[in-house]
């Protein structure tokens, strides 16, 4: 009896095991159709209403869709509607909508597949952003810019209308932002708050699961809409799972260990493993990952408060704050601190990526000691004799950063003192106006240059305008520039006005950031943009 049931047990152990192993292979084999990426920030919605951070943005991003989309160039191309027009005094747009996009399948539905869209959900879905009683994070994007009456217009099923207050060129990339997303009434009435985390979009993917702060996983959309060149539909991969790991380099060795098919970014806690000081990957990498980098919208900078009557009065005088923007070395520094990822910010605010970019018209500032020194001198601060101690206030992810700037300024003459804060506590200082020189930065919303233009605009409060600059002929430039629908006479208007912020400086451009993308070997089709945004839709696993 003991003999059989030792048999029987060793039997049943290794049918177990067989079987177990079997379903690991499978599962292994299964989820290389995934595609992994981790989160350290954490997904605080999947309601495109609050995408407001770059984790819901990627997320939100698989899920849905708009109007309009954009390429990795920031150009606007059709998605839900196939195509538009805008009426020649820009206030009226008309779009056509595809009659082939349907809601994600939901029991709610009753069918066995979802609803077609319609210009109705445009309709809902717009003015739900704008409704006060959603208070959607995204609603000051048509702040003081639609029509006071029925701004947003179903005229048939398949024709939408919004119409403008009055002309604004960037709106076309306003509506390709994932707040702009298209959503289904019914499943969002019925979950009301609870919609965060019961999705249902016209992506590329579908909701599967979401343990919060534990994994997201996204499934193929079998009923999606759009096709490659070739008119095979996308997406091609089975799905996709997110971590939330919140140690950079717990997930830097995930991705060496190959666990994770993405690796975004850089940190300093892993930058030397990877790159070289030029920025390049270093030779034990080359074959085994794929390195993609871009210009990003994000300008780092300097921001001097330019009222300010009772703190530092040498900050005032526009010779000194010139002195400061050639008085260190943003080349080095980018180098060193940086490994060469960014681009020294020589050509004003607006950075390199957007379409007004150029720098041979816009010439901002350079290392030059010795203009420094000569400006200081005809600012009545020669050798910074008589300048008093300039304090920069910072937190302490800039602190290489600023230490790199004071110890340069010193060789000018400059006394910078640093102070460090949290985040919170400078943004609230900052827009207070209670720090006179600070670090900060400034990632663009839409495709246009008007993005970060309206940040020194004079009729605007702080945010955005936290140096509260307020020059008349750049007020007027800028006005101008918002009606102006000939695209080549807007950047005109824009360079000029970058050209006024590099005479009179209320801003210390450090650098224009840039977009870092390592992947594993067998990635294929994933693209880059400067806005960091993730599309997963044409990726495939080979």
């Amino acid at each position: 009896m003991n003999i059989l049931k030792s048999c029987f047990l060793t039997f049943l152990f290794s049918f177990l095991f067989f079987a177990c192993n079997d379903n690991e292979q499978k599962a292994s084999k299964d989820s290389r159709q995934f595609f992994r990426y981790n989160q350290q920030e954490g997904i605080t919605s999947l309601d495109p209403a609050f995408a407001k951070n770059l984790a819901n943005i990627w997320a939100v991003n698989q899920l849905y869709n708009g109007l309009v989309q954009i390429d990795d160039g920031l150009n606007v191309k059709p998605a839900i509607a196939k195509s538009w027009e805008i009426s020649e005094d820009g206030l009226i747009y008309t779009f056509h909508l595809r009659n082939d996009v349907r809601f994600h399948q939901h029991q709610l539905f009753g069918e066995a597949k979802g609803p077609i869209v319609t210009a109705h959900d445009v309709e809902y879905s717009l003015n739900r952003i704008i409704d006060e009683k959603v208070a959607s994070t995204g609603a000051w994007l048509f702040n003081n810019r639609l029509a006071a009456e029925n701004p947003f217009k179903a005229l048939d099923d398949t024709t939408f209308q919004m119409t403008l207050l009055q002309p604004f060129r960037p709106m076309l990339g306003i509506l390709s932002m994932q707040y702009c997303s298209i959503v289904p009434k019914k499943i969002v009435e019925h979950f009301g708050k609870e919609f965060r985390k019961n999705p249902v979009g016209t992506g590329a993917f579908k909701l599967k699961s979401w343990r919060e702060g534990d994994v997201l996983v996204m499934e193929k959309n079998d009923t999606y809409f759009e096709k490659d060149s070739d008119g095979t539909q996308l997406p091609y991969i089975d799905g996709i799972r997110v971590t939330f790991m919140d140690n950079l380099r717990t997930a830097f060795l995930k991705f060496k260990e190959g666990d994770l098919d993405l690796l975004s970014g850089i940190d300093a806690t892993y930058k030397d493993d990877l790159l070289s000081k030029e920025g390049e990957l270093l030779p034990e990498w080359k074959d085994k990952i794929k390195l993609m980098r871009s210009p990003y919208l994000n300008t780092e900078y300097l921001g001097i408060l330019m009222k300010s009557d009772k703190q530092n009065k040498a900050l005032n005088e526009k010779r000194v704050r010139q002195a400061i923007n050639y008085g260190f070395d943003r080349v080095k520094m980018i180098k060193f601190l940086r490994n060469n990822v960014g681009i020294p910010a020589t050509s004003g605010f607006v950075p390199k990526g957007l379409p007004s970019f150029n720098p041979s018209k816009v010439k901002g500032y350079e290392y030059n000691p010795t203009k420094a020194r000569a400006l200081l001198k005809e600012a009545g601060y020669e050798n910074g004799k008589g300048l008093p101690v300039i304090k920069l206030e910072t937190t302490s992810a800039y602190k290489d950063l600023c230490t790199f700037i004071q110890s340069e300024l010193a060789d000018i003459g400059f006394k910078i003192e640093l102070e460090m804060h949290p985040g919170s506590f400078l943004r609230e200082k900052i827009t207070k106006g209670e720090a006179q020189f600070f670090r900060a930065s400034w990632i663009g919303d839409y495709p246009d240059a008007e993005t970060y233009l309206t940040v020194l605009y004079g009729g605007n409060p702080a945010p955005p305008n936290y140096t509260q600059f307020n020059n008349a002929e750049y007020n007027a430039l800028y006005e101008a520039a918002l009606l102006e629908n000939d695209d080549s006479k807007r950047y005109e208007m824009y360079q000029s006005m970058d050209k006024i912020l590099i005479e009179e400086s209320p801003i210390v451009p450090l650098y224009y950031d840039e977009v870092l993308r390592f992947t594993q070997s067998n990635i294929e089709g994933l693209g880059i943009n400067a806005f960091n945004w993730l599309y997963l839709k044409g990726v495939k696993i080979k």
